[in-house]
This record gives structure tokens, sequence and C-alpha cells, in this order.
């Protein structure tokens, strides 16, 4: 054969070859799309992220297979409060078998680095914690004889109060750190009225709400000596509601349909701020009649600049409480579950 007649045969090869690996290709990034994007939704973190123990997720707390029979103490964040409330109540009905015993510390407030305490010190079967597992909960843990997984199952968003007298449009993150460092210290210096800013605050100490406050807005420096610390988001609200410089943080849901105070909007940019409400924004003349409800679409999204994962941290240690754990949260993560929990006012994570 000639080099005339090799060269067209070459080229067809190649198109061909070339045509595979471009199939090929397309048909990986599809498949690999997928997968990071639900691996998008668990935060980065050095502990354990191993799913194989949990069931296919069914439509009703019924459906759910290995759930343990016994009593199991469980406990940790006070943003969990709502699911407790709403969703736990449905799972003991529903699986009289699978008795839930919350549990507070005895010497510290409520909270998730507590209740992960909790349960490497062998108190709880598993804990609910509103941020993720810490090295240092992991290295305490594995001191122990074991690891610690967290199993994602909804989705939060901190939301910032107001006094409904006050008149700003929103604030930045950087605004809002300014505010809780110190450095801001009156309304008028965000082109508000002159009014001193009174900023109030759980201590650091209290769950995993401040904590990742004081980790994604703070960036780990001091609160500023302006900071009033409060005992619990009750509290800190009503002073929001009787101060009109007041502002305080919470889980929104916590937030976002409360008659007394302002849910603020964020933004990461000036001017370009989220609401944690759905708009049009119900006025406190209008409410308890009507209420603001949480802006699901821009916490799915991640538009809105503070968003976390709420986690159920269970003790891997092949024992009922690692039973119980896995139990729990693949209850949760029903399509019953998840729609219960969207009732409660946090965001569905599937």
């Amino acid at each position: 054969m000639t080099q005339k007649k090799e060269t067209p045969i070459l080229v067809l090869s190649l198109l061909i070859t070339l045509g595979i690996l471009a199939a090929g290709f397309w048909w990986f990034t599809r498949k690999t799309d997928l997968n990071l994007h639900l691996l998008s939704k668990f935060p980065s973190t050095n502990s354990s992220r191993d799913f194989s123990k949990l069931e296919p997720h069914g439509k009703t707390f019924a459906s759910v297979p290995n759930v343990p029979i016994g009593t199991f103490n469980y406990g940790g964040s006070t943003s969990w409060a709502p699911i407790r409330l709403t969703v736990d109540t449905a799972i003991q009905a529903a699986r009289p078998e699978f008795q839930l015993r919350y549990v507070e510390p005895n010497n510290a407030a409520p909270g998730s680095g507590t209740g992960i305490q909790a349960l490497i010190d062998g108190k709880l079967a598993f804990a609910q914690s509103s941020r993720p597992i810490l090295d240092e909960e992991l290295a305490r843990a594995r001191q122990r004889g074991f690891s610690l997984q967290q199993i994602p199952v909804a989705i939060d968003g901190l939301a910032v109060a107001v006094n409904p007298n006050l008149y700003i449009p929103g604030l930045t993150t950087e605004q809002l750190k300014s505010i809780y460092t110190g450095k801001t210290t009156n309304w008028s210096q965000l082109g508000g009225p002159n009014i001193p800013i009174k900023a109030y605050s759980r201590h650091l100490s209290d769950g995993g709400t401040v904590e990742l406050f004081w980790q994604e807005i703070l960036g780990g420096q001091p609160f500023g000596a302006n900071v009033e610390f409060v005992s619990t988001t009750t509290q800190a609200l009503q002073k929001v509601a009787a101060n009109v410089g007041g502002i305080y943080y919470a889980s929104a849901p916590e937030v976002v349909p409360q008659c007394s105070i302002k849910p603020l909007p964020l933004g990461r940019t000036q001017g370009e701020y989220v609401p944690p409400y759905q708009e049009p924004f119900v006025l406190p003349s209008e409410c308890p009649g009507k209420r603001n409800r949480l802006n699901i679409e821009v916490f799915q999204s991640g538009k809105y600049p503070i968003t976390r994962n709420l986690f159920v941290v269970v003790k891997q240690n092949a024992q009922p409480q690692e039973q119980a754990g896995i139990a729990y949260a693949n209850l949760l993560l029903t399509e019953q579950g998840q729609e219960l929990i969207s009732k409660t006012g946090f965001v569905k994570i599937r």
C-alpha cells in the first residue's frame, strides 16, 4: 500500500478513536457531575463520611428497617429544638419500639459541642449538631477506641434580628463582623439612624450556632467588649424587641417567624442583600395573623450568605448506639421525615 493510500486510513482511524474518547469523557462527566453535586452538600471535614450503613431512603417512618428496640439517650444542639418537638414526636408515634429520651448536660449549657462531648463520654447514644465535627473531637473519640460519623439531614441558615423600628436595608457579612468585633458602634456608620448599636450573643461555649458565627463571620476574632451575652435566644429576642438599636443572630427558623423583631436581609456585597424570609415582608402589625416564612430557595441554592447543615453524629463502635444513630438519621431522611423537617422551618436536604 502506498503512502497516499495509507494517509486517509490513518486519519479515519484517528477520528474514530477521538470519537470514542469523547463519548467516554461525556459519559464519565455526566456520572461524576451527579456525585460531585451530592458531595457538595457535605462540608469539608476530616470526620468519617462512610454512609454504607445508611438504608435506601423510604417514604415513611414505618418503612425504615433495622430500627433497634430500646430506650436511647440523645441531645445536643439547641437549634434542633423544633425538630425534637415535631419530627421526633412523630417518630415515637410511628415506631414506639424506638424510644428517644432527650438529655441535657448537668453542668453546662446544651449545644452541639456539649452534645458531642457527652456522646464521646458514653452519656448519649447519638448527638444532634448544627456544625461539623471538630478535629479535636475526632481525636478524643479515637483515644476512646472509636470514630465519629456525621450524617447531614437538613439545611439551616443564620438570621439576624433587629428592632422593627430600625430602618436599614440590610447588612453585609463584613459589616456584621465589624459590629460584633466592636469596630462599628452606631447605626449611622452603616447608613442608618444615629442610634447606638446594642449587640447580643450567646456565649461561645453555648453551642454550634455561636461557634459557626465566630468561625465564619468573625474569622476567629474575639467578640467585642460591646457585646452583651445572654443565656437563651428567647431572652435575646426580648432584648432586641425592647431596644431600637438591638441586634442578635440565631438559627433562621427561630428568628424569621417572630412578631416582635425584624429579620434583616444579608449580603456578601453592599446593596446585594438577600432576605431570609419570603417576600413580601409581613409587617409586625400583621403578625401573628400572618407570619414571615423561610426563604427556602435561597438557602438551598447557597445564595443566602450564612447557611449550614444539621448533622446526626453517630458513634462508630459496632454497638447498639451506632445502630440507633444510623436508624435515627434514616428516619429523618425518609420522605416523611424530610417533609416534617420542612414544616419545622428548616430546609430539606433531599
